[in-house]
């Protein structure tokens, strides 16, 4: 293997919808009808996907559910506030830096939220490239987004690993010829893809 691609939310940063809701609503039936109506609406792979602003987002959350814009608004800076580097994995990347692996992105998220986290953080020198689903209007677990960054890069898909915690997005990338870890720990990581890179 020569070729390492990172997903970055549940990976390389915190991502925990139920959380972030119980930091932000007391009450039960408030998380429970933003999760359905926000984290597990269309809307959401949409915004993803780059088709809708965060704004967009926010203005039809607010028609569907009645919520005030303000309040809304505020739930967004805490899903950003949210995205902590999991010190972990970064050590592991610093580490796969060092013994020059070529280190790539790719991920679900929506331009906005990767301009914060780009201008949040130091470690993104150590990636050859980047492919956000929101710059780019193409998602996970589609095929088309992966093809693109391999296309992107001038990758081999039998040369590369992808690392993702979501299972489908495994799938889709092992499909394509893609060795995978199914991301559930650093430490889990780092001993599969010790397997997969040798001496590299």
């Amino acid at each position: 293997m020569r070729n390492v691609i990172f997903d970055l939310g549940g990976v390389v940063f915190d991502w925990n919808p139920d959380a972030i809701l119980e930091a932000y609503y007391d009450d039960t039936d408030a998380r429970a009808t933003i999760k359905r109506d926000l984290f597990q609406h269309p809307d959401w792979l949409l915004m993803d996907r780059g088709v809708y602003s965060e704004a967009d987002v926010v203005a039809r959350l607010e028609r569907r559910t009645g919520r005030p814009s303000l309040e809304l608004m505020g739930l967004f800076g805490v899903v950003r506030s949210s995205l902590r580097p999991k010190r972990d994995t970064v050590a592991l990347i610093e580490r796969l830096a060092q013994r020059r692996v070529p280190l790539y992105c790719l991920s679900n998220m929506p331009a906005s939220t990767f301009s914060h986290l780009k201008d949040s953080h130091a470690f993104w020198p150590h990636f050859r490239g980047i492919v956000i689903s929101g710059e780019i209007q193409m998602i996970k677990p589609e095929p088309e987004i992966f093809e693109y960054l391999l296309r992107r890069y001038e990758l081999t898909p039998g040369d590369t690993v992808f690392i993702d915690d979501h299972q489908p997005n495994v799938q889709a990338a092992q499909a394509l010829g893609m060795h995978t870890v199914w991301f559930r720990d650093a430490t889990q990581c780092e001993q599969e893809l010790d397997g997969l890179l040798g001496d590299s």
